[in-house]
């Protein structure tokens, strides 16, 4: 499908670029480009880096490619699930799913787009703002007044994710696979080990070079993370675990900063509007809202998790209203202008610079084969927060409508912010998981929680260069 942004600006002159994008392999080992420490990505030197995305390795040789392992013993000696208390095992459908190898997670997203019913669509702040709606455009729709009367401007899904005012965090009641990861402090020659990996993935994320969704695995992301946390501080960026990679880590980070803690789910967290979510757009427009589809996935986008890492940290969790659970502890504000940000398809990272300063790094999907990116500088020229979606499905005489309105599950996530290259934008995603590895309208996709992000610290006016 197509994103074209109903939201329109002033034109802006577009700036031509000469960067050219190559497309991921589609085999289980990526090649990755290394950025060399006397280079800013915009200008990196590539160099062939092999990664290894098979996540029955991830939770079993988890940061294999972080640490060095013991030479006299290359098997890892503890499995996640070991150190997990026994009493919250891991149940075999859990399993099964995170062991899926990265092939098959690619697969899932494939099959799941070509279920997607949309040809077309269009982002729009409010389809009651008759005054964005052009007579002229032949797809053209206004919403019954009825419908109009929706208002999402006070909607708590973006405070959920943003917001950790009202919500309890302690260390209490920890599990020793939790304590482990808090108390981990990596050094050199040290055995692989899950809770390092972990604890380096948190990090990452406090660091604003995101991991994307915290798995307990170390996959493209992770590893892509590392080499963008170590180019923003001028170090070798190798991708691999060193004493002055560590340093920098922990520097601004307050020592007894636990990773793991426990969250008190409140009434108000079972009390959010949940809905599974239909597989067809007329069906999708009749709901009230595309919702997150149960608390486990709103608490996954909330704390930057994967619902499976999620899953494996809260086997027999009832999610009810009082109880416990343990959850990431996730990054503060960034608090720095973003005035430019490129988005890299071929190394599927979005960096965002003040000035000439990189700042954060996130992992993004860039485009398609079928819907590919433009090549160019643009500008960002408006900013909506929960937009609602005009979908087009089918063609000619078959060709109908449907307005989707706002949600974490809409197919632009919780913000769009689109750029004065016509049909293309910034936006969130309704399957971060997916993130790297899924294909974009020929637009730039992230999490909901790493647009929010950008969304917080970008202006309009700013400028984005699509490589």
């Amino acid at each position: 499908m197509k994103i074209k942004p109903i939201i329109t600006a002033i034109s802006l002159a577009v700036v031509s670029a000469s960067v050219s994008a190559f497309a991921a392999p589609a085999d289980n080992t990526r090649s990755l480009p290394v950025r060399t420490a006397d280079a800013m990505p915009g200008i990196a030197k590539k160099v062939s880096l092999d990664v290894q995305e098979d996540r029955s390795r991830s939770i079993n040789s988890a940061a294999a490619v972080a640490v060095k392992p013991n030479a006299n013993n290359s098997k890892p000696v503890d499995r996640m699930n070991q150190l997990i208390d026994s009493k919250q095992n891991a149940t075999p459908n859990a399993a099964a799913a995170d062991n899926m190898s990265a092939a098959e997670l690619t697969l899932k997203d494939e099959q799941s787009d070509s279920t997607d019913d949309i040809s077309e669509g269009q982002a729009v702040a409010a389809p009651s703002d008759v005054s964005s709606i052009d007579s002229t455009d032949p797809l053209a729709f206004e919403l019954p007044d009825s419908e109009k009367r929706q208002d999402f401007s006070d909607d708590p899904t973006i405070k959920n994710i943003e917001d950790k005012d009202g919500k309890r965090y302690t260390t209490l009641n920890l599990s020793n696979y939790a304590k482990q990861v808090n108390e981990a402090v990596w050094s050199p020659n040290m055995k692989v080990n899950s809770a390092m990996t972990i604890k380096m993935q948190a990090l990452l994320d406090w660091n604003h070079a995101s991991p994307g969704p915290i798995d307990g695995g170390w996959g493209m992301n992770s590893k892509k993370a590392l080499i963008n946390f170590q180019t923003m501080k001028g170090l070798p960026a190798t991708g691999k675990m060193d004493q002055k990679t560590w340093d920098a880590l922990i520097k601004n980070i307050p020592a007894n900063k636990p990773v793991l803690v426990t969250y008190t789910i409140t009434e108000d967290d079972i009390n959010t509007n949940f809905a599974t979510t239909p597989a067809t757009s007329e069906a999708k427009s009749k709901m009230k809202g595309l919702y997150y589809q149960d608390i486990k996935e709103m608490l996954g986008e909330r704390f930057h998790m994967d619902v499976r890492y999620l899953d494996k940290l809260n086997t027999n969790k009832a999610y009810k209203a009082g109880e416990t659970v343990t959850v990431l502890n996730t990054r503060g504000p960034l608090n720095q202008r973003i005035n430019r940000v490129v988005a890299n398809k071929a190394e599927k990272t979005l960096y965002a610079y003040n000035g000439n300063k990189l700042v954060a790094t996130y992992p993004t999907t860039i485009g398609s084969d079928a819907t590919p990116s433009p090549q160019g500088t643009f500008k960002i020229i408006n900013k909506v927060k929960m937009p609602w979606y005009k979908a087009t499905v089918g063609e000619g005489a078959q060709k109908k409508i449907h307005m989707l309105p706002p949600g974490p599950n809409n197919p632009v996530g919780v913000v769009w912010m689109g750029l004065s290259k016509p049909s293309y934008g910034l936006h969130g995603s309704p399957k971060p998981e997916g993130i790297s590895r899924q294909a974009s309208a020929g637009c730039v996709r992230l999490t909901n929680w790493d647009v929010l992000e950008v969304y917080a610290n970008i202006e309009n006016g700013a400028t984005v260069e699509l490589q």
